[in-house]
C-alpha cells in the first residue's frame, strides 16, 4: 500500500493520517492476543484496576509475532512513505488507558523528524475516548504554537471546554485502523472508560547529516529506555526484538542501537549481559 501523492499532501499540511482497516481481521485478532500477552505478562496489565494508566515501554518487542510488525509491509509502506524507507524504529509505548488525556504534543522539532503511528484496540468514538487531534498544530507558525495558547486552559481563557476548542476534530476508529501524526501536532482524548487498549511504534528520519545525527541524539536522550531509565537487558530495544531480527529490520534498529549505546553506554546490551552473567 504505497501512499499517494495526496495522502503524503494531507500529511504534510494536517500532521496526520488516518487509513481504515490496514489490517484484516486475522492480522488484528492476532496483533490484540500479541498485546494482551505482552501487557499481561511484561507490564502491569494484570493489576490494572482502572483508577490510572498502566503504560510500558516497547509493546512491540516483547513477543515474536509483534516483534513482526516492524517488518509487515503496509507498515513499512506507510511509515517509510512518511519518513523515508530506511526510518529508524524508537520504540513506543503500550498502555491501558484510564480517562482523560489532556492536549499535548510529543515534541517540538519544527519540521518532519518523528511520526507516531497509533494502534486503536477498541472501538472508539468522540464520546469514548477516540484520538483528538488539532489539524495543522505541528506547523511553527499555527496559531496556537504562535500564540502560546494553553489548549487546556481554554475554558479560562475562551468559554470554551479543551475537547471542543475550535478547530480540533475526533478521529474516529475501529481495531485494524492506523493512524499516523507527526510528533508536534497537538493530540488529545476525552470521555473515555477506565482501559482503553492502545499502543504505539515511535519512529524518526534515519539520520544523514551532522544536524540529523544531533536531533537523534536529543530524541533518544528522553525517548528511549535510558532516557526513562529503565533497563531492557539489551539495550535500546528488548532482547526478543533484535534476536529475531534479519537485515531487513535491523536497517531500522541499527542506527537508534548505535545512538542509544553512545548516550547511555552503562546500558549497552553488552555492559548489561555481562552484568547478568557475574
Amino acid at each position: 500500500m504505497k501512499l499517494t501523492q495526496e495522502q503524503l499532501d494531507f500529511f504534510d499540511t494536517f500532521g496526520y493520517l488516518m487509513i481504515r482497516q490496514l489490517f484484516s481481521q486475522d492480522e488484528t485478532d492476532k496483533i490484540i492476543q500479541g498485546f494482551e500477552w505482552s501487557i499481561q505478562n511484561c507490564a502491569g496489565g494484570k493489576n490494572h484496576d482502572g483508577s490510572t494508566r498502566t503504560m510500558f515501554l516497547g509493546p512491540i518487542e516483547h513477543h515474536p509475532d509483534m516483534c513482526k510488525l516492524v517488518d509487515h509491509p503496509a507498515i513499512l509502506d506507510l511509515i517509510g512513505g512518511v519518513l523515508g524507507e530506511d526510518f529508524n524504529y524508537c520504540s513506543g509505548d503500550g498502555n491501558y488507558y484510564s480517562g482523560d488525556t489532556g492536549w499535548h504534543p510529543d515534541g517540538s522539532w519544527g519540521q518532519l523528524f518523528a511520526a507516531k503511528t497509533a494502534f486503536y484496540l477498541d472501538p472508539l468514538t468522540r464520546n469514548t475516548g477516540a484520538l483528538r487531534l488539532i489539524p495543522g498544530s505541528h506547523r511553527p507558525d499555527h496559531f496556537v504554537r504562535k500564540e502560546k495558547i494553553d489548549v487546556n486552559n481554554s475554558m479560562e481563557l475562551f468559554g470554551v471546554p479543551p475537547s471542543e476548542f475550535p478547530g480540533s476534530i475526533a478521529v474516529e476508529t475501529n481495531p485494524g485502523d492506523i493512524v499516523i501524526f507527526n510528533h508536534d501536532l497537538y493530540h488529545a482524548s476525552f470521555g473515555g472508560g477506565t482501559r482503553r487498549r492502545m499502543f504505539t511504534m515511535n519512529c524518526t528520519r534515519h539520520a544523514k547529516t551532522q544536524d540529523d545525527l544531533e536531533l537523534a541524539r536529543r530524541y533518544l536522550t528522553s525517548h528511549s529506555p535510558g532516557g526513562y531509565k529503565l533497563t531492557t537487558g539489551a539495550g535500546m530495544f528488548h532482547p526478543t526484538m533484535i534476536d529475531t531480527a534479519d537485515e531487513n529490520r535491523r536497517i531500522h534498529l541499527h542506527q537508534p542501537i548505535a545512538i542509544h549505546d553512545e548516550i547511555f553506554p552503562d546500558l549497552a546490551r553488552e555492559v548489561v549481559g555481562q552484568e547478568l552473567r557475574v
